[in-house]
C-alpha cells in the first residue's frame, strides 16, 4: 500500500503506528495509516488481516495533585 521513500513500516511491524496518516477522523476516534492499520483512539489497532492488538496506553507513574 504504501508509495512512500523509504517506505512505511508493514503492519506486520513492531513500528507499525509510525506509518504516515491516510485519513483521520477525531470526531470518530480512529485514523487510517498508509500501512492499511486502524487506529484508535484508546490505542487499539485493527490490522489488515483482521487481527486486532489491545490498546496499550502507556501506565501513568506520576503524582496526582489537587488543587487548594
Amino acid at each position: 500500500m504504501c508509495q512512500h521513500q523509504p517506505p512505511c513500516p508493514s503492519a506486520d511491524s513492531p513500528d507499525r503506528e509510525a506509518a504516515h496518516l491516510v485519513a483521520h477522523f477525531p470526531e470518530q476516534g480512529w485514523s487510517l495509516l498508509c500501512n492499511g492499520v486502524l487506529l484508535f483512539e484508546d490505542t487499539g489497532e485493527l490490522l489488515p488481516d483482521g487481527r486486532i492488538i489491545a490498546p496499550h496506553r502507556p501506565l501513568v507513574t506520576g503524582h496526582v495533585t489537587t488543587a487548594a
